[in-house]
């Protein structure tokens, strides 16, 4: 019985098994749905069908900078368990999604999965269900972005946040910019600034944070009779507060209290005689968003006994 490429696509989407192991079932079985289906189910990768629709919010965020090609990615790769997350064998596979993201240049997700794998002949979804199978959990490419330019890169705790910061400087490769940028990294992941700098507040923003700040007052019986010139000032005071806190380049720097990050930059630039500019930065925390699995003790040994 002969067999359409649609019929290994209408196969993969009953399976969620790859591309390559559809087409070979659909020979085994002469071209018969049910029978590759039982094909796949014997050889043991439908099983991957079933671990699909299981909570992966655990796994790991990489950030990712190839120096030689001036990309710089940060990738968030779901699994169930934290424990999967620490194999080498997995971390090593997300780190191939890294390389073939820097260099594919895939659009979203969807794309990313049909592009061969860095280092291999087979595409990602198909080495996805690979280790969806070998290890027993799923698995899920949650999201990326690739920055193009001169990035700086920083993973925290073992891949639970994951930062990667641009910028424009006539310093790529020296060793005293490299060092502030990795700083700066770790500045977003421990403080997690909302924005750059005072410019990319959005309006809309700045107008309600205004507005709360004049509340609070009219409740404060301090400001009672205080001039409306008075205020004004009072307001613009506490905005810079709130700047301070939300905009990187407006935060005090951790590992200088006396330094603004913007300050710390400027003084970098200074010493080696180099123009530098923060020109953005991307957050990827491992997870946030997502349900997290709650596991009940009782319900799974009473689902064992059953």
């Amino acid at each position: 019985m002969a067999f359409t490429a649609k019929d290994v696509q209408a196969l993969r989407e009953k399976t969620g098994v790859g591309m390559m192991d559809c087409k070979k079932a659909l020979v085994e079985a002469d071209g018969d749905m049910d029978k590759a289906i039982d094909f796949l189910r014997e050889k043991g990768l439908a099983a991957a069908t079933k671990k699909a629709g299981r909570i992966a919010a655990e796994g790991v965020v990489l950030a990712y900078n190839d120096e030689a090609k001036n990309v710089g990615v940060v990738v968030e790769v779901n699994s169930e368990t934290d424990f999967v997350a620490k194999n080498a064998e997995f971390q090593s596979f997300v780190l191939d999604i890294a390389k073939t993201i820097v260099e594919n240049n895939p659009a979203d997700v969807e794309a990313l999965a049909e592009m061969k794998l860095f280092g291999s002949d087979r595409t990602v979804t198909e080495n996805l269900q690979d280790k969806i199978l070998a290890i027993g959990e799923n698995m899920k490419i949650r999201r990326f972005e690739r920055v193009e330019g001169v990035t700086a890169t920083y993973v925290h705790g073992g891949g639970s946040v994951g930062v990667l910061v641009s910028f424009e400087t006539t310093a790529a490769d020296n060793d005293e910019f490299k060092t502030m940028g990795k700083d700066i990294a770790m500045q977003v992941a421990a403080m997690n600034p909302t924005f750059l700098d005072e410019a990319s507040v959005p309006a809309e923003t700045v107008e309600k944070e205004k507005g709360i700040l004049v509340a609070q007052m009219k409740e404060d019986p301090k400001m009672a009779g205080k001039p409306e010139a008075v205020l004004e000032k009072i307001v613009v005071g506490k905005m810079g507060k709130y700047y301070s806190e939300v905009c990187l380049l407006n935060q005090q720097f951790v590992k200088d209290g006396d330094l603004t990050v913007a300050k710390y930059v400027e003084s970098v630039a200074k010493k080696i005689g180099a123009d530098i500019k923060v020109t953005g930065f991307i957050r990827f925390a491992k997870g946030e968003g997502l349900q997290k699995r709650e596991d009940n003790f009782a319900d799974e040994v009473a689902s064992m006994m059953k």
